[in-house]
Order: structure tokens, then C-alpha cells, then sequence
């Protein structure tokens, strides 16, 4: 599983010219599914993204989470995280899970960031989305599930 975070002052998803999610001060969280992928993966990077400390103290540094800051998330499914450019010019997806597996992992993640008390607004998933955001720094984290392993 891979997530790009992105500290936001404001971000949106669209779809159909239709706004589906809206946060203001939070997180912008694209998520990446592999078929190897678990609800205990979807749990372990929702502690970890809901935990980083990635927003300003008093004495500006980044020493608050999204949860002490009072932020919110939104998740965008985005299978594109996984593509594969080795060979081609074209990339290649098959190192994404198929949307029957990666659908209710989203939704797991989504769910596990609101367990922590958090306000979790969500886009469309496999739609043709509109991402807007105000990058705040900027600051942009990637997690990737195999990176938090015990012998990574």
C-alpha cells in the first residue's frame, strides 16, 4: 500500500462537476492498493498517517499530528501509484490490486483514519476525478507499506 500525503490549507475532489469531497486545513491522502495488501496494512499506515506529526507547533515546528491540529482527510483512491515505467513509454498497471480488492481497502483506510476521531471526506472510486488542493509548505510524505516492515 502506498499513500502520498500532502499537507493541505484546502483541497477538493471532483467528479462529473460535481464536488464529491472537500476538506480545508488537513490532509490530501492519494492511496495505492497492491494485491498483497490487507486490512492489517490498511490499519498499520492509518496509524502512521493519523500519528505523523506533520503540522506546526507554536515555535513552528512540525511537531502536531493532523488529529492535534484539529485537520481532516481526504482520500483519493489512486491506482496510478503503482504504475510501472520500466520498459515502454507507456506505463504499465499490473502491480495494482484489481478494484475488487483495492474498493474495500480504500474504504478500510478511510474508515481506520475516522476510528482516530478524525473527519474523513472520500472521492469516487475508479472515477475520473478532479483534484484541487492548496499544497501548505509544501509538505508531501510518501508511505509505502513495505517501508514500515520489520526487515525493510
Amino acid at each position: 500500500m502506498r499513500v502520498v500525503i500532502q499537507r493541505v490549507t484546502s483541497a477538493s475532489v471532483t467528479v462529473d462537476e460535481h464536488v464529491v469531497g472537500q476538506i480545508d486545513t488537513g490532509l490530501l491522502l492519494l492511496v495505492g492498493i497492491a494485491p498483497e495488501d490487507t486490512t492489517a496494512t490498511t490499519q498499520l499506515l492509518a496509524d502512521k498517517t493519523a500519528n505523523m506529526r506533520l503540522f506546526a507547533d507554536e515555535n513552528g515546528r512540525m511537531n502536531r499530528s493532523v488529529i492535534d491540529a484539529g485537520g481532516a482527510c481526504l482520500v483519493v483512491s489512486q491506482f496510478t501509484l503503482y504504475a510501472n515505467v520500466r520498459r515502454g513509454r507507456r506505463p504499465g498497471f499490473t502491480t495494482a490490486a484489481r478494484p475488487d480488492i483495492a474498493s474495500p481497502l480504500v474504504d478500510a483506510y478511510s474508515a481506520a483514519l475516522r476510528a482516530y476521531g478524525l473527519v474523513v471526506a472520500i472521492g469516487v472510486f475508479g472515477a475520473n476525478m478532479q483534484v484541487a488542493l492548496v499544497n501548505d509548505g509544501p509538505v508531501t510524505i510518501l508511505l509505502d507499506s513495505k517501508d514500515l516492515q520489520p526487515n525493510a
